[in-house]
């Protein structure tokens, strides 16, 4: 995408519950996205011709995970993409079917993401982490954010409460979302934040997100074509961006400095808007400390000012800038790699005007963004961005 088409829309989307240790293969999980899928639009499933999957961490040795899935699901693609950055490739995904579909490979394109890491963990990063990285008792992303969240503490200092406020924020979205992980249907205050455990020192229990198992699907397809099949309802995704290493050519780069100040600009070009004109902004949120990051490096606020910006903006569903109405994975669950499926789902719920409890008052757009995997010593290999219209 290169500059702003209303040609290719979102045309439905689904999720499943998001629950923890389900005992469900991500095969099971995203065959029951497909169902609800073609549920919501009423199209059959002989009509989709394309299909782009995530790689799932609790399937990821499986080189052929992708083809499978198409036999598990009864379906014979002309096209198939498999996406390998993490909570990117649902907005990736839907990009490339975007791609896909205007060089006329295929015209009815299911995004499919399902993980079930809590049940079944069988990722081996590999590379340098298992020399480096693990020995030392690097446990994983927690502890690369703990690094990532002192280091912005020393160049601007971070107010606590502001952290605070998006983790209760988020939560209290989360307890209109029927989807969410039951175990989080709690409201928290900020006492229970302060309170919440240190898991890599300043980041804080309430400040991560938990592994969790589900899936989430996405029918891509010209608006023609959505008409034609009797559907209605439909977003244009008229902005999207994506950079992976972001100075990879750095030896020592500043850790502070993410891919998402690199494609900010872009997905605004594109879609002509700025920070002021979106509606809500649904962030990938991993740790509290990337969405306030963003809200840094999509222009919201300058750098360095993101704990006062956070802790003068209504947040709420109703308020200036709605964030995360469904909760986001810190407070609904973290599907695994289906992760970047869930906050695009919400965006699109919304634009659907299917918020209920927490329908944000019309809304004209959204900011969707993902990341994709926590290196050591950066930020995050991948970041993606997607502006969706109604």
């Amino acid at each position: 995408m290169t500059a702003k088409k209303r040609d290719v829309v979102i045309a439905g989307y689904s999720e499943t519950a998001i629950d923890f240790k389900t005992g469900r293969s991500a095969f099971d999980l995203g065959g029951e996205a497909l169902a609800k899928l073609l549920a919501a639009t009423g199209i059959s499933k002989d009509t989709i011709d394309g299909l782009s999957v995530t790689t799932p961490l609790s399937e990821c040795p499986n080189p052929f995970f992708a083809v499978y899935m198409t036999e598990a699901l009864g379906l014979t693609p002309t096209w198939l993409n498999y996406g390998g950055t993490g909570g990117c490739s649902a907005t990736g995904g839907v990009a490339r079917a975007a791609s896909a579909i205007r060089d006329g490979h295929c015209e009815v394109v299911v995004v499919l993401s399902a993980d079930a890491p809590s049940t079944a963990w069988r990722a081996n990063y590999g590379a340098y982490r298992s020399e480096f990285q693990d020995p030392p008792g690097v446990q994983g992303p927690p502890a690369t954010f703990g690094l990532l969240m002192s280091r912005y503490n020393h160049q601007f200092g971070i107010k606590s409460q502001a952290l605070g406020k998006i983790a209760i924020t988020q939560r209290e979205h989360a307890l209109h979302n029927e989807n969410a992980y039951a175990k989080f249907k709690t409201p928290i205050t900020m006492a229970d934040y302060e309170k919440s455990r240190v898991i890599a020192d300043p980041l804080r229990l309430l400040d991560c997100v938990m592994f969790c198992d589900g899936a989430n699907a996405f029918l891509v397809t010209t608006e023609e074509k959505a008409r034609s099949l009797g559907i209605t309802k439909m977003v244009f995704p008229t902005a999207y961006a994506e950079v992976t290493n972001f100075n990879g050519n750095q030896p020592l780069s500043e850790i502070t400095e993410t891919g998402f100040s690199a494609i900010a600009p872009k997905v605004f070009k594109q879609s002509g808007l700025t920070a002021k004109d979106i509606s809500m902004f649904q962030p990938y949120d991993d740790f509290t400390i990337a969405v306030m990051m963003k809200f840094e490096d999509f222009g919201f606020c300058k750098r360095g000012q993101g704990s006062d910006f956070t802790l003068d903006t209504d947040l709420s569903h109703k308020g200036t800038l709605p964030l995360n109405t469904g909760g986001g994975q810190i407070s609904a669950g973290q599907p695994g790699l289906a992760s970047g499926g869930l906050n695009l789902a919400e965006a699109v719920r919304q634009l659907f005007g299917e918020g209920g409890g927490r329908q944000v008052p019309n809304p004209k757009n959204a900011l969707v963004t993902g990341i994709g995997v926590i290196p050591y010593a950066r930020n995050w290999g991948t970041s993606a961005a997607m502006i969706l219209e109604a």
